[in-house]
């Protein structure tokens, strides 16, 4: 019986985490959907100022590196995919990966990459919606994958400092 429910408990903050994996998915997809109904391509609300929401199509990748490069951009999704995916599978045997904040950030990294994945598969670019002064548009998808990235950096330097 013990077995059974250290079982439970060790799949528990997975499923929570796959929650918010699909939640960043459903919010990037319904939000990125919104954006394509209701704002014609280039035009933002408002029209002018620091904080806009302005319908953008990227060919490329964050920053719009690597523009007109769709086919390498949904191998390297993939590739990043299967690789979070094989992370996630071994992390009760990696203390660093069995801890709670590496992976929130593997599944917030997760969720943005494969709702980015979405956008290219079914129209060949990714919608980019929220237009915050100097920086280029981005989307919630894109919002998942910074912060999975600095919280998984951040949990990688707090281990070290335990040694």
């Amino acid at each position: 019986m013990l077995k059974v429910n250290s079982l439970k408990e060790s799949w528990r903050p997975n499923i929570t985490f796959l929650a918010t994996a699909l939640l960043v998915l459903a919010a990037d997809q319904l939000s990125k959907l919104w954006i394509r109904s209701n704002l014609a391509l280039g035009e933002s609300i408002p029209e002018s100022g620091f904080f806009r929401l302005s319908h953008v199509q990227n060919t490329g990748a964050a920053f719009g590196l690597f523009q007109d490069q769709t086919p390498l951009l949904i191998l390297v999704s993939l590739a990043g995919i299967a690789l979070i995916l094989y992370a996630l599978s071994i992390s009760s045997r990696i203390p660093f990966l069995a801890n709670k904040k590496s992976r929130l950030a593997l599944f917030l990294i997760l969720g943005g990459t494969v709702a980015n994945l979405i956008d290219r598969l079914t129209l060949g670019h990714v919608t980019d919606f929220i237009d915050i002064g100097p920086w280029p548009p981005f989307n919630i998808a894109d919002s998942a994958v910074v912060i999975g990235v600095i919280l998984f950096a951040y949990s990688a330097l707090a281990r070290g400092r335990k040694g």
